[in-house]
């Protein structure tokens, strides 16, 4: 085969190469979709990740199957995702943890650089946090709790979930913003946390506000809500003040989650995701499942997703360096 006859032998099969990826992707989707959810099914994650599966299997006019892949707090899950094809077949929920945290919090536990591995598809929500304190505490607003910590600055503790978690993320930064101190209390799970916190064992925590709804509205309460990390009151708790409404600022935490796919997805493949689950949650039902316990909707643009991950990944890798906070 002579050189010109070579050459032209590779322009055609690369043409049809691209031909054919062009085809594809204007057929997008043309066989199932696999969605990865790094955690284990009936949590929160999951529920929410087979409403829009199911939601967005009728826009797509393809199955979206869930595949629960959990551990290694959300990097064994996560992997997949980045380690899949970036075909637009398998994408995958994608959150706070793995996300922007646990690479700097266990780096040789995270096989992935979400930065450089992922593609921020659509954000779905944001569980924003709650501060509480027991009902019988003294403190009614966040502000008094903050000059109690200031007055007597080695009396006090705060319980969470465990070491590195979004609760313990929280009650460190509370502490960085306000410039109190108090004694972190790890427990193995939330419910052993909720525990001493309802017996006075503690004297404060941040909840998920859905988790702390029952307790809050309990006939009588027992907790006390000081404070929503939100940037306005939620209409769950609509007579519990923001931080910046007490003059605490940067105190906007959220347990949030969305969907990303692997690195190398083609745009036009994430665009058509993107607006399908724009589409789920606009759906009143959808809507009222997220919003109903004290959830703040997500949506938007891979672009806004995007940002809204990298101001995450910034915010807290710079105070888990700082306060040298580590995983259990």
């Amino acid at each position: 085969m002579t050189p010109l006859i070579s050459r032209r032998s590779t322009c055609v099969a690369a043409l049809l190469a691209l031909a054919g990826s062009a085809f594809a992707q204007a057929n997008y989707p043309n066989r199932p979709i696999t969605l990865i959810v790094p955690y284990a099914a009936g949590g929160s994650s999951d529920a929410r990740a087979r409403q829009v599966a199911q939601k967005i299997s009728g826009y797509l006019g393809q199955q979206v199957i869930v595949d629960n892949k959990p551990g290694g707090n959300g990097n064994i899950g996560t992997a997949a995702i980045a380690k899949a094809a970036p075909d637009g077949y398998t994408i995958g929920i994608g959150n706070l943890a793995p996300l922007t945290v646990n690479r700097t919090l266990m780096p040789s536990a995270t096989p992935f650089d979400a930065a450089t591995d992922l593609v921020p598809v659509v954000l779905l929500e944001r569980g924003p946090l709650v501060l509480v304190v027991n009902e019988k505490s003294p403190y009614k607003s966040a502000k008094q709790l903050v000059d109690a910590l200031k007055a007597q600055p080695t009396k006090f503790s705060y319980a969470s979930a465990g070491s590195g978690g979004a609760f313990h993320l929280a009650g460190e930064l509370f502490k960085s913003v306000t410039a109190t101190t108090a004694t972190h209390i790890p427990y193995k799970g939330g419910g052993p946390a909720m525990n001493d916190m309802l017996s006075g064992q503690v004297d404060y925590m941040f909840e998920m506000v859905p988790s702390a709804l029952g307790y809050l509205t309990a006939q009588p309460p027992k907790l006390r809500a000081l404070a929503v990390a939100t940037e306005k009151r939620l209409p769950s708790l609509p007579e519990v003040p923001t931080f910046a409404e007490q003059g605490i600022s940067n105190m906007v935490i959220s347990n949030w989650f969305g969907i990303v796919a692997p690195k190398g997805t083609p745009k036009t493949v994430v665009d058509k995701l993107n607006e399908a689950v724009n589409r789920a949650l606009r759906e009143p039902d959808l809507l009222k499942r997220i919003t109903d316990p004290g959830n703040v909707v997500g949506g938007g643009s891979p672009a806004q997703f995007a940002e809204f991950i990298n101001g995450e990944t910034a915010r807290w890798t710079q105070l888990i360096k700082e306060k040298g906070i580590q995983a259990e």
